[in-house]
């Protein structure tokens, strides 16, 4: 081979001088495929880390999804509830006697003498009112009487001459009978005469506005001029009256505490704005029958307000002595579900499913719940649980938090050291 051709093939010439040989071309041969090889590998290795990079990121997706999708709860254990002493429940004092004053007659007012805040007296009188519609009436019904007996005593007369002249034969019984008849019918005149005057004056009477009993003007809604109506159909009450010595408090015992009410039973009775006294009373009054829609007992509590210190229409506490029929538990009032079947509570199980318990509230204490019915002591019950909630649902209990702080301050101490 030519040293023209080994210079075409990029062959270096062989020189005999220097002793060396040309690469045989197997080697040549052997060099390429190794670094075909080695490019393939660092392919394969390139794409194998591809698809194992793949894989490993949808696992993390799906396990990511997966851990996503459960719903994590916090759940607290129901307590007992005190199972005697004193029972509290929301009450709204009322005047033992209360009563709205309406005009009976209708006219304009005058003068009014009391205002709101008075306390009076039983007959005392509180407004005037100027009735002249009615004093003319009056003045008319007075002379239409005065006629019935001008003419009564004209029939009387006549009737008696007529019997005369029927004992002498001069007059026919038809005759006396119809003078008879005149007579009875203005003695029904009179009568009739007599009873619209006193009518009148019972009517005119009522320009007097007087109070009904003692206690306590509450509201005043008139003043001097105004046009006062007749009656309590779509007038408006002169005056509002309340009888504040002794009170009343309405309350609606649950039927769980019913069985242990009884009359002359002793209540405490607490207001807010009151703090540390306690008033003392009695009831007086227990409805017959547990009413349907609450499932309570009404019952009427009397209470002596001599000092009145009290004042009706105010928001109290009613404190019921006496002990509950059976054990109850007490639940957070953020625990509750309200669902159109009635109240539930959501309680998880230990395999982490959801039950949704019907249960029965024997007494509303605000932030908590005694419940008398449908969870036990040992339930896990959910707080704050999520509207779409149902039974069934798989959820895991959230640690607590006083747990997961211990268990951060743990670890940041590990760090700092």
């Amino acid at each position: 081979m030519t040293d023209k051709h080994h210079a075409s093939l990029a062959i270096p010439p062989h020189d005999p001088n220097e002793g060396r040989a040309l690469p045989p071309r197997d080697r040549e041969w052997r060099r390429a495929k190794i670094a075909i090889l080695v490019v393939l590998i660092v392919l394969a290795i390139g794409a194998a880390r591809t698809i194992v990079s793949d894989v490993i990121q949808r696992h993390a997706v799906a396990a990511t999804t997966k851990e996503n999708a459960v719903q994590y709860v916090n759940v607290v254990e129901p307590k007992p509830a005190q199972a005697s002493g004193d029972t509290l429940l929301p009450g709204t004092l009322r005047g033992y006697v209360e009563s709205p004053i309406y005009a009976r007659a209708t006219g304009y007012l005058l003068h009014w003498y009391v205002d709101i805040g008075a306390r009076v007296k039983q007959g005392q009188l509180l407004a005037d009112l100027d009735t002249p519609e009615i004093d003319q009436e009056l003045a008319q019904a007075v002379a239409q009487q005065e006629q019935a007996n001008a003419s009564l005593g004209l029939a009387k007369s006549s009737l008696v001459r007529w019997q005369q002249l029927r004992q002498r034969d001069a007059v026919s019984q038809q005759e006396l009978d119809e003078r008879d008849s005149t007579y009875t019918q203005d003695i029904a005149n009179v009568k009739a005469a007599e009873a619209n005057v006193a009518r009148l004056r019972q009517l005119e009477s009522f320009k007097r506005i007087v109070a009904p009993f003692n206690g306590v003007i509450t509201q005043r809604n008139i003043d001097v001029g105004d046009l006062i109506d007749a009656g309590s159909g779509t007038s408006r009450a002169l005056f509002a009256l309340a009888q504040a010595d002794p009170l009343r408090v309405n309350v609606q015992v649950p039927q769980a505490y019913a069985e242990g009410i009884h009359e002359g039973q002793e209540a405490t009775v607490t207001q807010a704005e009151l703090p540390g006294t306690d008033f003392h009373g009695t009831i007086t009054h227990i409805s017959g029958a547990i009413d349907v829609p609450t499932r309570s007992l009404e019952i009427e509590v009397r209470l002596p307000n001599p000092d009145n210190k009290l004042r009706p229409g105010a928001y109290v506490q009613v404190g019921l002595h006496g002990k509950v029929s059976h054990e109850r538990v007490l639940v957070p009032g953020n625990a509750l579900l309200f669902r159109a079947e009635g109240p539930r509570l959501a309680v998880v199980d230990a395999n982490g499913h959801v039950s949704l318990r019907k249960i029965v509230i024997a007494q509303d204490l605000g932030q908590s719940l005694e419940i008398e019915s449908g969870i036990e002591p040992t339930d896990k019950v959910i707080v704050n649980p999520s509207d779409s909630i149902a039974d069934g649902d798989q959820v895991k209990i959230a640690p607590a938090q006083g747990a997961s702080s211990t268990k951060t301050t743990t670890a940041e101490n590990k760090e700092a050291s």
